[in-house]
């Protein structure tokens, strides 16, 4: 474990505050990463979000100890990712789609615990749910879904778990694409 000056994260949690099920107050996660002795910790919104700033450079290992800490203080287990600021704002340099041209509700970014082969989602036939689109990127997918995520048929094709099995996903619409990676960039040294 490489030990450095403070680096700033985000940390997405999947699946919690979702129809009154598996509740994770946004202040209690606060403390928590806090405890755990992370610096500069803020959540953003109630779906999981936070940004911290850690001297750790192993973003799974990160994961690994913040989910072991929400179970043990939750309950329940919820996967997670993390990943550092840079990463954050190349996710948005490198969007195929023209994001500027787009309402946040249009573009949606399904974070991946780890690389995938595109073979892996060759079962989906991307030509008949046009226009809407996905793309695959770093550690990434991203959806062109015009109408919006809850109307989006591409959507629910690439919510099958047998294309994600063993993979942690979780996704994110443009608009919080964009303040996670702003709010990494402000997140102060612990």
């Amino acid at each position: 474990m490489t030990r450095t000056s403070p680096y700033p994260y985000a940390l997405l949690l999947r699946g919690i505050n979702v129809g009154g099920h598996r509740k994770v107050p946004m202040a209690e996660l606060r403390a928590l990463l806090t405890e755990l002795g992370h610096g500069g910790v803020r959540t953003y919104l109630q779906s999981g979000n936070a940004v911290f700033t850690s001297a750790e450079r192993d973003e799974d290992a990160l994961a690994s100890g913040i989910g072991r800490a929400i179970e043990q203080h939750f309950g329940f287990t919820v996967d997670c990712i993390v990943r550092g600021g840079p990463y954050l704002r190349g996710v948005m340099d490198d969007c195929p789609f023209p994001a500027a041209e787009l309402e946040g509700r249009q573009l949606h970014v399904t974070y991946l615990s780890e690389p995938i082969a595109p073979a892996r989602l060759a079962p989906v036939d991307a030509a008949a749910f046009l226009p809407e689109e996905f793309r695959l990127g770093e550690r990434v997918l991203y959806l062109y879904a015009p109408d919006g995520l809850g109307r989006s048929k591409l959507a629910e094709a690439l919510a099958r778990p047998s294309l994600f099995k063993g993979i942690v996903a979780t996704t994110r619409n443009w608009n919080t694409v964009a303040k996670l990676a702003e709010l990494t960039a402000e997140t102060p040294d612990a």
